[in-house]
């Protein structure tokens, strides 16, 4: 069967993905001191960066439109999959849906099936490789579903970030208690819950100490680590994703492993320095 896989633009796609012919971005939009940018492949990272340190406030994003999810559904692909960043951060995930319904109500009934990643950046990412690892491997759509359901839940999100205020001040760590001490240079590891939202698991004094604890972290939590791809996305610090990636790889063995850079939502959040780690 043919199939199309619709990620967000919360999502990073490989080089090998976008040339797959298989996936396909849904573009968020990102507002940075009255100036708008479209989170597609025009983004550019550095200029981003550049006006949010210029900016009195914070960016604010918004959602794909339904109408746009609609539009991408419609396609000659027999069996199309949405892949969207926690419902419980964005709107993206309601929005997919309602353009699944938008769909069929115009087209009529088509397989189309959106997946709640509970997570973000290189989360959607690893969803989106496994559904195509499910329809190439000849699974019927019903069994790609479960299968990659199962995944999600299964699925953990880490990330050390320089700074957590634009997660703060847009609302994205609601009950979570504030822990960080931008005086004493503490740095919390965060990660997510099996909902989709923000949690805090530790906290260090600095960024290294930080990412350290973040890396044994996620090894104390780690099975079958052999059968799993690790995914660590950055924001403008290769070098530290790269550090990250030594040091998990030095402690356990992993099916593979993939280092992306953020796109333009995940840059948003993540902040220049920020590291997001999947597996």
């Amino acid at each position: 069967m043919s199939y199309r896989v619709v990620v967000d633009s919360c999502g990073e796609l490989s080089s090998d993905m976008k040339s797959s012919g298989h996936f396909e971005t849904a573009s968020l939009s990102i507002e940075v001191a009255g100036h708008h940018i479209v989170d597609d492949e025009t983004f550019d990272q550095a200029d981003f960066l550049r006006r949010v340190k210029e900016a009195p406030d914070c960016p604010k994003s918004s959602c794909p439109s339904p109408e746009q999810y609609m539009e991408l559904y419609r396609c000659e692909e027999e069996h199309v999959y949405a892949v969207t960043l926690s419902a419980e951060l964005s709107g993206s995930y309601n929005s997919a849906e309602l353009g699944r319904k938008l769909y069929v109500e115009e087209y009529g009934q088509k397989d189309i099936y959106v997946f709640n990643s509970r997570s973000a950046s290189v989360g959607e990412t690893l969803i989106a490789l496994k559904i195509a690892e499910c329809e190439d491997g000849k699974m019927s759509f019903s069994e790609t579903v479960k299968t990659v359901e199962d995944y999600i839940e299964k699925q953990n999100t880490y990330f050390v970030l320089e700074t957590l205020d634009t997660l703060r001040k847009n609302g994205r760590l609601t009950g979570l208690k504030a822990v960080v001490a931008t005086a004493l240079n503490i740095k919390p590891v965060m990660g997510a819950t099996s909902e989709g939202n923000i949690c805090q698991l530790s906290q260090a004094r600095g960024i290294r100490k930080a990412l350290v604890k973040m890396c044994d972290t996620i090894v104390e939590s780690l099975k079958d680590s052999k059968e799993k791809i690790l995914a660590i996305s950055h924001c403008n610090c290769r070098e530290r994703a790269e550090q990250v990636k030594h040091m998990l790889e030095s402690k356990a063995e992993f099916k593979d492993i993939i280092v992306l850079d953020t796109r333009g939502i995940s840059s948003m959040y993540a902040s220049d320095g920020g590291i997001i780690v999947v597996v």
